[in-house]
């Protein structure tokens, strides 16, 4: 086998067998700080930075921070932050949920944020 062919046979298993990531990776051990109808959009920002993915629902805007983790082999591991404000600017509601072992583990069992 040629030299060259080895090189580019190796790089492709490097790259095949790698992971690709979207997002940013965020704190999410505790969540008390966010508190509905009291944090602001401003607050909210101020500690995650701009957010991955904007939307709406049912009327109300949302912000998703989130972060994944895609492996051809191997498991794929995602987490987000889905966050909704009222009118007004402040928090509503807000849902996280996770696929990274260590945070499923802290989070399982948990009665609160």
């Amino acid at each position: 086998m040629r030299p060259n062919m080895v090189i580019l046979l190796g790089l492709s298993l490097l790259i095949l067998g790698g992971c690709v990531t979207a997002g940013k990776s965020f704190r999410s051990d505790d969540l008390s700080w966010i508190v509905v109808n009291n944090t602001s959009q401003g607050e909210i920002q101020r500690v995650l930075g701009e957010p991955f993915r904007v939307g709406v629902d049912a009327g109300s805007l949302t912000w998703t921070y989130g972060y994944y983790r895609y492996r051809l082999f191997g498991e794929t591991r995602t987490k987000d932050l889905v966050i909704e404000f009222n009118r007004n600017g402040t928090v509503s509601s807000y849902t996280f949920n996770t696929s990274f072992p260590e945070e499923k583990a802290e989070w399982k069992h948990r009665t609160a944020p």
